[in-house]
């Protein structure tokens, strides 16, 4: 199966800002899966905002390689699970999962698990922002300011898109255009293995 596209993944991400969104599919390790209404392109057209906060101090600011908050790259889905801090879930290729999260990242963070362990963490509201000041809503050339020599633009395999890649080691953030205007639409990090290879062959599995 296909991997979730950015169209679906950003209004996935916009609509968790407005109501709670589930996906229909069997449940996984307990969690509630109901179904969702809205098509692709009702996703597409959908206003990117992020829910408003009445504790602005509890407002996630930050996204880097190592993850968000309580959502660390490497994190068991089960244990992430039975503290309840995952909503719905969206299974994708054979041992990929797709999630939501509850509490302050609620409607902010997009989630991918492979064979259990979290291994992306994404989003399409601002903030979060990188370590360095990058977010959701720049241009690729402002990123080239902030980066300069640590970070690259790419291609995926089939040529038609493009996306800005920084490397940490063994993991990235990369930040893909928006469906519907000009700038980064999405920004993610993870380790090379799933999140840059899954840009690139236009997968996750």
């Amino acid at each position: 199966m296909n991997r979730l596209s950015s169209t679906v993944l950003t209004g996935v991400l916009a609509l968790t800002a407005v109501v709670p969104v589930t996906v229909a599919s069997p449940a996984v390790a307990g969690v509630r899966a109901t179904a969702v209404t809205a098509s692709p392109s009702e996703f597409a057209a959908t206003r990117i905002t992020a829910a408003p906060r009445t504790d602005q101090h509890a407002h996630p600011e930050i996204l880097s390689v190592r993850g968000a908050g309580p959502f660390r790259i490497g994190a068991r889905f089960d244990r992430l699970s039975a503290a309840g801090l995952i909503d719905w879930v969206a299974p994708g290729c054979t041992g990929v999962v797709h999630a939501g999260v509850t509490g302050d990242w609620a409607g902010v963070i997009l989630l991918a698990f492979r064979d259990g362990r979290l291994v992306e963490v994404g989003t399409a509201t601002v903030p979060p922002r990188s370590p360095s000041g990058a977010s959701v809503g720049m241009s690729f050339d402002q990123l080239e300011e902030i980066y300069g020599p640590r970070g690259s633009l790419i291609w995926n395999d089939a040529g038609d898109e493009s996306a800005y890649l920084v490397r940490f080691g063994s993991r990235v953030e990369l930040f893909t255009g928006h469906p519907i205007r000009s700038g980064v639409g999405y920004f993610q990090v993870g380790p090379a293995s799933f999140v840059e290879r899954t840009f690139r062959q236009g997968r996750s599995c």
